[in-house]
């Protein structure tokens, strides 16, 4: 589990004061001559104080230094409380700087060597209150190291916890962002892409017929003027729809056209030139208003590209249900002649993505020169008449 960032061992502030309240506790007078250390029996009331700034990097020497002292001064006749309290500290150290585990084995070690070494320093006299307070006080040391130590792993685990959630917020930005790109690029296909390959086919249409068939070029010059007000009129309704900051005013800008105006978009594409041969079954069926506009858009990009690279300018678009899906197959020559499917562009793309999203799905490829386009969309209902 990670940690909060410790500063650097060394001597700090506190360890200043602990050391000072060790030589305290090792020179105060105390009445009762059993506390009270002195002549040579100062070293090892004084030892514990030099090891307490090393408690952190070496916690468990320090706390076997401590003990060590106590049972030289109990040896003595004397219980020396500076270098008890030095084991209580160094307690505290060895449970918070190394884990719960050996922690509470070394703090029910140094309670254990406290209540004998006291007990012999008494005579023996292992209840006496005097000894137990300072087992209490070596189990309170270890009881404060793992409160701190819980603590700071609490702290680390919060602020952990905080920085998953804000990667988990950046990465669903990143993913929001990166659909929106795929959707305003499916977006400006579907709105722009077609009514362009309009222009530019009538523009060729002009161009060519210009001198020997005037009336055909005005015709092609009314259909590019026409698709220009279209595309214009829809890139100004795409470019509002990016600019709005409100959700329920996406589907009122949102072309949204349907199988209803299939005629019109293929009496569209035979005043551009296109032979259109559309066969319809008779039965009616439902789709949902997301499939509907699908269903529009696969026809329209399939016809699109029959337009832009067929041969022969003739598409066959059927339409018919099948096992409660509705099935469009579009059919047009090519110039490819190989049965390798052709590589996948933008249209193609946005054709499978928009199915997926309906869960319908699509086939297409070339064979002997023809290039066919099939694709199923699910039906909400289907009436046969």
């Amino acid at each position: 589990m990670p940690t909060i960032r410790e500063p650097r061992d060394g001597v700090r502030l506190n360890d200043v004061g602990i050391v000072a309240l060790i030589v305290v506790f090792a020179v105060l007078p105390f009445p009762d001559e059993t506390f009270r250390a002195q002549g040579l029996l100062l070293v090892p009331a004084l030892v514990p104080a030099a090891a307490m700034p090393f408690r952190r990097r070496w916690p468990l020497v320090v706390l076997a230094i401590s003990l060590l002292c106590a049972v030289v001064s109990a040896a003595a006749g004397t219980i020396s409380p500076s270098a008890l309290l030095a084991a209580a500290f160094a307690c505290y150290s060895v449970i918070d700087r190394r884990g719960r585990g050996i922690g509470l084995i070394a703090v029910g070690v140094s309670a254990i060597v406290v209540f004998l070494s006291n007990g012999w320093a008494l005579a023996g006299d292992l209840l006496d209150s005097t000894a137990l307070q300072f087992v209490l006080l070596v189990v309170l040391g270890g009881a404060l190291g793992d409160a701190a130590r819980s603590r700071r792993e609490f702290a680390a685990a919060m602020i952990e916890r905080a920085e998953r959630a804000e990667r988990n917020r950046d990465d669903e930005a990143r993913r929001r962002v990166a659909e929106e790109r795929v959707r305003i690029a499916r977006d400006l296909h579907d709105v722009v892409a077609h009514q362009i390959a309009v222009i530019s086919l009538n523009a060729g249409v002009a161009s060519s017929a210009l001198d020997s068939r005037p009336e055909r070029a005005r015709e092609a010059l009314t259909t590019v003027r026409s698709a220009s007000r279209t595309v214009l009129s829809d890139i100004g309704g795409l470019m509002s729809l990016l600019r709005s900051d409100a959700p329920e005013e996406h589907d009122e800008l949102r072309p949204q056209s349907g199988l209803a105006q299939l005629d019109t978009m293929v009496e569209g594409f035979r005043r551009g030139g296109l032979r259109v041969d559309l066969r319809r079954q008779d039965d009616a069926f439902a789709l949902s208003p997301a499939s509907d506009h699908v269903a529009y858009l696969v026809l329209q990009e399939a016809l699109t590209n029959a337009h832009k690279h067929g041969l022969g300018r003739t598409a066959t678009v059927a339409l018919r249900i099948e096992s409660a899906a509705l099935h469009l197959t579009i059919v047009n020559p090519t110039n490819t002649v190989s049965a390798a499917s052709p590589t996948p562009g933008n249209g193609l793309r946005g054709i499978q993505e928009r199915l997926g999203a309906v869960r319908g799905a699509a086939h297409y490829g070339s064979d002997r020169g023809v290039f066919s386009l099939e694709a199923w969309i699910p039906v909400e209902s289907v009436a046969t008449a």
